[in-house]
């Protein structure tokens, strides 16, 4: 926690990544091993990391911004080796030692507050001041470089349109890198990494010009959302904020103060559906979907593990577990803070009830009538009979009882969880579990007739 009573976690410094590659790369770079020197004062924090260069480079943190500099050629703000050191530092146990920073980094610390109290004495603001009032302060500080983020991107989408999406293969991604550095700056890693996404769609096959379009649209409609967020119904300003990258902090959700919406908690008996862990360098992160099994709702749990920290929830599929979850503000919501547990989970859960691909797909349509940047739904298949790749087609997943079917997402090709499946079905009807988006339908559990992970 730093001195304005804000805590980093190591979800919230992810959220800075410009984008996935980043991601990784930080959470590679988040192990003391790494820095051979390194040490925190305050809101400070400072370190050497060994690159690629004859030196190491000098990577230097103010938190209370946050802000970044690193002696690294990277044009990427924040670069992994300060996404590196705040996660050494937000994953606690001893990561980053207290002490007095060198003089390198007490220059730039020095030149860079006396900067920003420039800038606060110039908008009329002691943003940075302790306390309720200096938190809302400098949430209307940041909300005030965000809008100004989102009026810029909308000019570069604007002057695209105007020269056409050829000028965009010319540009190459060096322009749209630029771009998203600038939506850091303006405190929208949301932005950023979308921005960041666009790049990549370029010439990236014979399709592009399409899926480019498409993309700007989706970024189009944030950018105006955000900049009138305050017409917005409170449900729907609560994703627009999410996506654009800012975060609600759990403590704030079980206690429903700050999150601008009813965030009311649910106490159902709760069955786990799937737990999927994801490494990324040293991190690791941790989603649990769950089903009530009174009201059928969908949850899902999520959490990161830094260094030398454990992932503080664990809950295998088929587990029961009767508790209250508190649902994170947003016009279709789905993620979820653990509340009162009101007996130990216990094994025995039923195979849940579904439907046929068609009302996955409707499923998946009226949460994005809500949310129109989300990927996917989660959802249980019912009586769907598994249909391995053949010709070049992709894997299917084809309802028993009628006549439609579900693409697998591409990106589950290689698993061996896919001739799990069709090990399991053996030519006939089972239950599936999984997310139901864009891409197609990527398959996590099936029941035979106790859960295995797919």
């Amino acid at each position: 926690m730093n001195q304005q009573g804000e805590c980093w976690t190591p979800d919230r410094v992810l959220a800075l990544a410009p984008d996935e590659p980043s991601r990784r790369a930080g959470g590679e770079l988040a192990a003391s091993g790494s820095w051979p020197e390194s040490g925190m004062r305050g809101d400070a924090v400072w370190g050497l990391c060994q690159g690629g260069g004859s030196g190491p480079y000098q990577t230097v943190v103010d938190m209370a911004g946050p802000a970044f500099n690193c002696s690294c050629p990277s044009r990427k703000l924040p670069c992994k080796h300060a996404l590196g050191l705040m996660l050494l530092r937000a994953g606690g146990e001893g990561g980053v030692g207290d002490g007095e920073p060198p003089a390198w980094a007490e220059e730039w610390l020095t030149a860079h507050r006396r900067h920003a109290r420039k800038e606060e004495w110039e908008e009329g603001s002691s943003a940075r001041g302790s306390g309720p009032e200096g938190a809302r302060r400098r949430a209307v500080l940041r909300a005030q470089r965000i809008g100004s983020g989102a009026a810029e991107l909308e000019q570069r989408l604007e002057d695209l349109l105007r020269t056409g999406l050829a000028g965009a293969e010319r540009e190459g991604y060096g322009a749209w890198d630029e771009t998203a550095a600038r939506m850091v700056d303006a405190q929208a890693p949301g932005l950023a990494s979308r921005v960041r996404e666009l790049g990549a769609v370029v010439a990236s096959g014979s399709d592009w010009p399409s899926r480019l379009l498409a993309d700007c649209a989706l970024i189009h409609l944030l950018d105006q959302a955000y900049l009138g967020v305050d017409r917005l119904p409170p449900a729907l300003a609560a994703t627009v904020r999410t996506r654009v990258g800012l975060t609600t902090e759990a403590a704030d959700v079980l206690a429903g103060t700050d999150t601008g919406t009813d965030t009311a908690t649910v106490r159902d008996r709760w069955l786990v559906l799937a737990q999927q862990d994801a490494v990324e360098g040293v991190l690791t992160s941790r989603r649990i979907w769950l089903r009530g099994e009174r009201a059928g709702r969908m949850a899902l749990h999520l959490s990161f593990g830094g260094p030398g920290r454990a992932l503080d929830l664990s809950l295998p599929r088929g587990l029961v577990l009767d508790a209250d979850l508190a649902f994170y503000p947003g016009a279709r919501p789905l993620r979820v803070a653990l509340g009162a547990r009101h007996a130990d989970p216990v094994p025995g859960g039923a195979v849940p009830p579904g439907g046929g691909t068609d009302a996955a797909l409707a499923a998946y349509g009226h949460a994005l009538r809500d949310d129109p940047w989300l990927d996917a739904w989660p959802v249980v298949l019912e009586d769907v009979v598994p249909i391995p790749a053949r010709d070049g087609e992709r894997w299917q997943l084809a309802d028993a009882h009628g006549e439609s079917a579900l693409p697998v997402d591409p990106r589950c090709a290689g698993r061996a969880g896919l001739w799990r499946l069709a090990a399991i079905s053996g030519g006939e009807p089972v239950t599936v579990f999984g997310e139901c988006g864009h891409r197609g339908f990527a398959p996590l559990t099936a029941w035979d007739p106790e859960p295995v992970a797919l």
